[in-house]
């Protein structure tokens, strides 16, 4: 999370919603300046090098999905914040912390970028 931040900071994205499971993460960003792939790749290499891996952490690739309206946004920010509740790790989406769901506070934060 702190990775996400740090690159949100610089102004690469707006990070809109987010989800880290335990094999996985989930996504919903608006790439500034750069393009979408350097963004993925810096926020892959900035993770592989704060946890000092030698190996590889991620996947070659990414999936990637453009939302076309409002409508669709809200229906795949609803499915990142859900996809802990899914995976049965806890009843309420904003208990989870790995999420831009848990806690008002945080969640006004990234939704405004």
């Amino acid at each position: 999370m702190e990775t996400l931040q740090h690159y949100r900071r610089l102004g690469h994205f707006k990070l809109h919603a987010f989800v880290v499971m335990p094999d996985h993460v989930h996504l919903l960003l608006t790439p500034g300046e750069l393009a979408l792939e350097r963004v993925v790749g810096l926020i892959k290499g900035g993770f592989s090098h704060k946890v000092g891996s030698k190996s590889p952490v991620w996947q070659r690739g990414f999936s990637d999905r453009r939302m076309r309206d409002r409508a669709e946004f809200e229906i795949r920010r609803d499915y990142i914040h859900q996809n802990p509740v899914r995976a049965k790790l806890l009843k309420q989406m904003r208990d989870y912390p790995f999420s831009s769901a848990h806690g008002a506070d945080v969640n006004a934060a990234y939704l405004r970028g």
